[in-house]
């Protein structure tokens, strides 16, 4: 008695059949072998919780690194004295947070010393041009102190540590630190406008009231601001408050915060009080103008032979549109 054939063999024996059955058992198993590449490849399942460095040397964070099978990166570094010289002050991802096995960890680490830039010789310079050229080398600006001069708004000395800077100095100084500027200023034109700097960085804040001839003043920050996150920090409160006419080189207050919600709050209100401070010193010069307008008249007509001057001719001009330029 002839036994019945296999299912195999009555499948071999549709070829068509057969030959399906055989690419779609290659699809399978390639699709499997790639799963499972997969999960080796990218260590599926495995996570790593990444170890607070803060205050650790960078010797010992590497060790800690390599122990937990991650990678350190020094993404940057800063000079704080308050720390030894190779200190790791940051970090991202931060301690605590699960990753998978060979994640880079970044860094932030505390430099040994200060870097040391050379001072740009400014003198002669443009107030603006002179700001720039300070910002492109690591330094800013220690105090403007104003001189009558004819050349206004432009600098007239420059001195570094109380050394005057000369045009074949070779002085250097701490990146960071500050320089100052004796500007001159004619006769008739020491007032400028307070701008609005709530909202900005520190940086940006004290580039601006730069630019217009102000001086930094006091400077406070909130509770939780420190060095790392300082660049973070927005202006919200600032002294003399936006579209106030004062003398150069006066000094602003500033106060920085990391709330969010405290600085949207201050900004309106400081929106609110430029834009009436703003239309208070526009009443003023109309009724300044106006009444120069009728001394003017009124001297006419107390000379015939002499004609009325414009009003225009009285004002000086409070715009501060190119004149810091």
């Amino acid at each position: 008695m002839q036994k019945p054939a296999s299912f195999l063999a009555r499948i071999r024996e549709h070829k068509l059949l057969w030959n399906l059955l055989i690419i779609a058992a290659i699809i399978l198993a390639m699709a499997v072998a790639a799963h499972l590449l997969m999960q080796i490849g990218t260590r599926h399942g495995a996570r790593r919780t990444v170890p607070d460095f803060s205050g650790i040397p960078l010797p010992e964070a590497q060790r800690i690194a390599r122990k937990n099978d991650l990678k350190l990166h020094i993404n940057d570094s800063l000079f704080v004295p308050a720390y030894e010289g190779g200190i790791v002050l940051d970090q991202l991802p931060e301690g605590g947070v699960e990753v998978k096995p060979g994640r880079t960890v970044y860094i932030t680490i505390n430099s040994f010393r200060q870097k040391m830039v050379p001072v740009p010789y400014v003198a002669g310079r443009s107030l603006r041009q002179a700001k720039n050229m300070l910002e492109i080398a690591g330094l800013e600006i220690a105090e403007l102190i104003y001189r009558p001069d004819i050349a206004t708004n432009y600098v007239l000395e420059e001195f570094c540590d109380g050394k005057p800077v000369l045009q074949n100095s070779r002085i250097e100084a701490e990146m960071g630190s500050g320089v100052t500027l004796y500007v001159g200023v004619e006769e008739g034109y020491a007032s400028t406008i307070v701008p609005q700097v709530v909202g900005q960085p520190l940086a940006q804040a004290k580039g601006r009231l730069w630019e217009l001839g102000l001086n930094i003043g006091r400077i406070d920050f909130d509770e939780g601001v420190n060095l790392l996150n300082q660049k973070d920090a927005r202006v919200y409160i600032q002294i003399p408050g936006a579209e106030h006419a004062t003398t150069l080189g006066s000094r602003v207050d500033l106060r920085l915060t990391l709330d969010n919600e405290k600085l949207a709050e201050h900004r309106a209100n400081a929106e609110k009080q430029a834009a009436e401070a703003a239309e208070a010193r526009k009443r003023e010069e109309m009724e300044e103008s106006d009444s120069l307008a009728r001394i003017s008249l009124e001297e006419a007509l107390a000379d015939p032979a002499r004609e009325p001057e414009s009003p225009e001719t009285h004002r000086t001009n409070d715009d501060n549109e190119g004149f810091f330029d």
